[in-house]
């Protein structure tokens, strides 16, 4: 049989899976089975998946995926972010949509000690949300912003989905998160544009109100209290893999490691959190592994069928510029971004999308950036983005799912533009790699 009507085999399996509701990772198993029983030789290809699956979990550059996902319910469920929030407030003057900045600046700032797009979301929603209501806000200014700075997550180190990325793309860890740096703050910064200049344009949407005036001193005292913490983790996490002193993992465990130590000397010791953390870190640490064990063994499928050197072979053979190939790549996982969440996005595509670029002549960094932020997008894409489902639970009663919609597009304008630049300036994600030690 050609390698074509195998892959269309595969894929129209898992997508009519999907369909009635299989579970992503069972989905994959089932896949993986009937394909290695058919292709590998009966039960010696089982044999080979057991084998497979095994392979898949026990690498060490997967190490700092529970240890970012445990940072991030640590700050979370500590309550310290609201602290945070305050600080950051005091410091805002009177600028347009000064509630919206601040929770662009707050969600960029959580993001880099959470990898969880939904954990921030939450936080942002229910800290600003009812302030916002409370001020006369509009519900474009008030849900949007958070919808678009909850995401921030997944391209702001810690980012679990980076370094799974980078995992199964063969790639550096490191490289990876430091790649997707500048476009995180790109991506901050336009969402800050946008605001200020949406508020500029119609002040109904974001009214300006009397702010109490607060000494300088009282803003410092404050910051060193509870932002230059903060910082201290960002700098466990970032700032040595940069330099070179720790590898990611080391990095990731230092900074879980910090986050303990902030929260036991911010509430004490407190049993509830620890165990509540745990808890969700191992739950959503195995779904995930169990999704991507499927992921590499699917990969296995399609390269020993011969689906994987086919379509590198189409890839190259198409009479296109290698940079509208990339494109279309692009226009595929966004509407894949329409009914799947990222992490299933990521396994069935990366196996096919990475021999392509490697084979066009692309760096597998800048097109790893480029590929998380539309990750990103498809957290807040309607009608099934993730974020979309959080913000209605923590928004007022009275909104609705349209509402969230209209509110969150402004904010995917916004990331496609960062994906254009990106595109246009590969500089812009390859800059920190190359500096790094």
């Amino acid at each position: 049989m050609e390698w074509y009507w195998i892959l269309g085999l595969i894929f129209c399996a898992l997508m009519g899976l999907f369909l009635i509701g299989v579970p992503v990772a069972f989905a994959f198993l089932f896949v993986n089975i009937v394909g290695v029983y058919l292709l590998w030789g009966g039960e010696a290809g089982l044999s080979q998946l057991v084998l497979s699956v095994y392979r898949s979990v026990s690498t060490f550059s997967l190490l700092p995926v529970p240890l970012f996902i445990l940072m991030g319910e640590v700050m979370f469920r500590a309550g310290i972010a609201p602290k945070m929030m305050d600080t950051l407030d005091k410091w805002l003057g009177r600028i347009p949509g000064r509630l919206s900045m601040l929770a662009v600046g707050g969600g960029t700032l959580f993001s880099t000690l959470s990898g969880s797009a939904m954990a921030g979301c939450a936080m942002l929603g229910s800290v600003l949300v009812p302030e916002m209501e409370k001020r006369g806000y509009r519900k474009e200014m008030s849900l949007g912003p958070i919808i678009g700075s909850g995401g921030l997550a997944i391209m702001i180190p810690p980012s679990a989905l980076g370094v799974l990325l980078a995992s199964l793309s063969r790639i550096s860890v490191g490289g990876m998160l430091m790649a997707i740096i500048i476009p995180g703050v790109i991506m901050a910064v336009l969402y800050g544009g946008y605001i200020v200049l949406r508020a500029w344009l119609q002040p109904e949407l974001a009214p300006i109100y009397e702010i109490e005036r607060v000494p300088l001193r009282q803003k410092l005292i404050l910051t060193c209290r509870y932002v230059l913490p903060l910082g201290t983790i960002v700098f466990l996490v970032i700032g040595l893999m940069f330099i070179g002193v720790a590898t990611p993992t080391e990095s990731a465990a230092l900074g879980a490691l910090g986050c303990f130590v902030l929260v036991f000397i911010y509430r004490g010791w407190n049993w509830e959190v620890i165990r509540g953390s745990i808890s969700a870190t191992l739950r959503i640490t195995v779904m995930m592994f169990m999704i991507m064990t499927g992921a590499m063994a699917f990969s296995q499928i399609l390269a020993f069928s011969g689906a994987s050197s086919g379509l590198v072979s189409l890839a190259g053979g198409v009479d296109l510029p290698p940079v509208m190939i990339l494109i279309f790549m692009q226009i595929i996982l966004i509407f894949m971004g329409v009914f799947m969440e990222p992490l299933t996005i990521m396994m069935v595509t990366l196996p096919i999308y990475m021999p392509i670029i490697k084979t066009l002549g692309f760096d597998p960094l800048w097109f790893g950036t480029i590929m998380l932020i539309n990750m990103e997008m498809a957290t807040t894409t309607p009608p099934f983005g993730l974020v979309l489902f959080v913000m209605k639970g923590v928004a007022p009663p009275d909104t609705t799912m349209a509402d969230i919609y209209r509110a969150g597009f402004p904010f995917l304008v916004c990331d496609a533009i960062a994906m254009a630049l990106i595109m246009a300036f590969p500089a812009l994600a390859l800059y920190l790699p190359g500096l790094m030690s």
